[in-house]
């Protein structure tokens, strides 16, 4: 962390989800995926949603199933919910592009901060780090938590307090930018700042706000 300037309100980090927030929300595709292959608007999301603590989504990002298990039990689910789909064709379409702001941004934060990378994901997409969004990027942070590593996953507490450890950080010093609020609920129990991403410019702005840096 660089000596320049000094911590806005006790701030000593600043945490970013990856998908959704540093690149494009999959939910666009999903929402593209879903109006193909006549599925109810939000059915994809809605399945993730449905006991998200054990689901098949959540049990793949803990690297407790394979892709294959995966996919059986995913559309399983799809099923007993009264529709059918592929799982395979729901995992590829997770990969986003980039947002540039969002990245400015960590390059901007680092200058002042400690910077965290704080994602869901699952072993296969460990080929986006030489071919994909992530490729180029990871370097930035000083500790990268991923559920599939750690065996937990956002908005499991104990995701939070990993990466609060590896960073040697209290909770009370982070401020943490998702695009879901399930996931930001027990950061900000925790005492964490929380920013929800729905939109890059307002996220940012909303960012600039509370370290009082520009961050473009």
């Amino acid at each position: 962390m660089s000596d320049a300037g000094q911590p806005a309100g006790g701030i000593r980090a600043v945490l970013f989800d990856f998908g959704g927030v540093l690149t494009t929300s999959p939910f666009e595709a999903f929402s593209r995926y879903e109006a193909e292959h006549g599925l109810p608007e939000g059915f994809i999301r809605s399945l993730n949603a449905t006991d998200h603590h054990e689901n098949a989504w959540a049990k793949l990002e803990r690297n407790e199933i394979s892709i294959g298990r995966f996919t059986e039990l995913f559309e399983h689910e799809a099923e007993a919910a009264g529709q059918r789909l592929d799982g395979a064709a729901v995992i590829s379409l997770l990969r986003g592009e980039l947002r540039p702001r969002m990245v400015r941004a960590v390059e901007r934060c680092k200058e002042r901060y400690l910077v965290g990378l704080l994602t869901n994901n699952f072993l296969v997409e460990e080929a986006s780090r030489t071919d994909g969004p992530a490729a180029g990027v990871l370097g930035l942070f000083d500790a990268v938590v991923e559920s599939w590593r750690v065996g937990v996953r956002k908005p499991e507490r104990r995701f939070f307090e990993i990466a609060c450890e590896a960073l040697r950080i209290d909770p009370h010093e982070a401020v943490f930018l998702d695009d879901l609020g399930v996931n930001l609920k027990p950061a900000r129990a925790m005492g964490m700042r929380t920013i929800k991403v729905a939109g890059e410019i307002e996220a940012l702005a909303e960012l600039e706000a509370v370290l009082g840096i520009p961050l473009s």
